[in-house]
């Protein structure tokens, strides 16, 4: 079992006043060990400082004690003994706190959800809003578990999206990294052989060259520029102008701009869908859909929808044309409304857009592959033949 640490302030027999910490699997064990030391336990308390690095909150970390939660109340158990139940359990010291701060919330008599609310990184709007709404017809349980899926499958199409995007960014480092070494360090060796020579160089070579120069002489320049260009990148990014401008390359790029659509699609449809399901007001759950979706654009789409609704349109004729979603998703939600089971209908089809990015995924990953090893042979061919290319002159001349 892993050990915590505790902090103690004890009295030893001479009626001395210590203080300190010590590691233990429980409160128990940390009590019996002072005890058989000959101490008195005044105090003892687990360490609750998160140290110069606070451990970080995984998602996986809430989607599983999310699971632990909707299970505990489902089977009857109070709220609070469920929250006590899972804290003494729990190893992260950063989600421990949090635990804790929710039991208390519990325990002074505070909605759940209003204590959710204070860890807006752990548990979004869309987590409280669900929360909330279950604790208004008293369906905490299932309403919890179908938190927990939601997170899954988000959790799910994230991992698979960065699994398939480590390979082509891994191969491009690669691609990179070797063309600066070879521009750096092998062409320059080869360098004086050609001027002593005083040979007429293939234009390649020439080229090469020149590259190689640039790089070797000016490196704190191109230094420079790559630390320009990254911390451009990430301020500029957070900038609205930014902001809308990558979200409009994310979605927009060859090969991979289809599945960040349907990634961004899913991930809105199956939020609003879930929201709907549970009986949240159409407004705030079109508003609650426009800021999961992670994209300007689509955050755009949804509030425009949001407007339309309350001007009495439906989504259905909000979306029609809108190049953004594609026909046949506007069609369903128009079926939606019409039976007025739009929820059901949403969640259906965000598990089929699901299986369409994992699909894309495949097929992308298809694509790259070969490509990414073309595109690193040639660039390696290529430095390759513009050394070779003198090489065979120097064969071939006389003397």
């Amino acid at each position: 079992m892993t050990s915590i640490s505790f902090q103690y302030r004890v009295r030893d027999p001479l009626g001395n006043f210590l203080q300190g910490s010590l590691e233990a699997a429980t409160v128990e064990d940390a009590t019996q060990q002072l005890r058989r030391d000959g101490f008195q336990v005044v105090e003892l308390a687990e360490d609750d400082s998160d140290g110069l690095f606070p451990r970080r909150v995984r998602k996986g970390e809430v989607v599983y004690a999310t699971s632990q939660l909707a299970v505990m109340v489902d089977t009857g158990i109070t709220l609070s003994a469920a929250l006590d139940n899972i804290l003494s359990q729990e190893q992260n010291p950063t989600l421990r706190k949090v635990l804790k701060s929710l039991q208390a919330a519990v325990h002074q008599g505070d909605d759940f959800s209003t204590a959710l609310a204070r860890f807006p990184k752990l548990f979004d709007k869309t987590y409280v809003s669900l929360v909330k709404a279950s604790e208004a017809t008293g369906s905490l349980g299932p309403m919890l578990d179908r938190i927990a899926g939601y997170l899954r499958k988000e959790l799910e199409t994230r991992s698979k999206v960065r699994a398939a995007m480590a390979y082509p960014s891994v191969m491009t480092v690669m691609a990179i990294a070797v063309t600066i070494f070879l521009l750096t360090f092998v062409l320059p060796k080869f360098t004086p052989l050609f001027t002593r020579k005083g040979m007429q160089l293939p234009k390649p070579t020439r080229v090469m060259m020149f590259l190689s120069d640039m790089l070797c002489d000016y490196w704190w320049a191109w230094a420079a520029l790559v630390v320009a260009g990254a911390l451009a990148f990430v301020f500029g990014r957070r900038t609205p102008r930014g902001r809308r401008i990558w979200d409009w390359i994310k979605i927009s790029a060859p090969l991979l701009g289809p599945m960040y659509r349907k990634v961004t699609i899913s991930r809105s449809i199956r939020t609003l869908g879930a929201l709907l399901s549970s009986g949240i007001a159409m407004l705030e759950a079109l508003q609650l859909s426009a800021d999961v979706t992670g994209n300007f654009w689509y955050e755009e789409l949804w509030q425009g929808v949001a407007r339309d609704v309350t001007e009495g349109k439906q989504i259905c004729q909000s979306l029609a044309g809108n190049p953004l979603f594609p026909p046949m998703l506007i069609q369903m939600i128009s079926a939606g409304e019409q039976t007025g089971r739009l929820g059901p209908v949403l969640e259906r089809v965000s598990n089929f857009y699901d299986q369409e990015v994992e699909t894309s995924l495949k097929t992308l990953t298809s694509l790259i592959e070969p490509l990414m090893i073309t595109i690193m042979g040639g660039v390696v061919g290529g430095i390759a033949l513009a050394l070779m290319l003198p090489i065979f002159q120097l064969s071939k001349s006389p003397g």
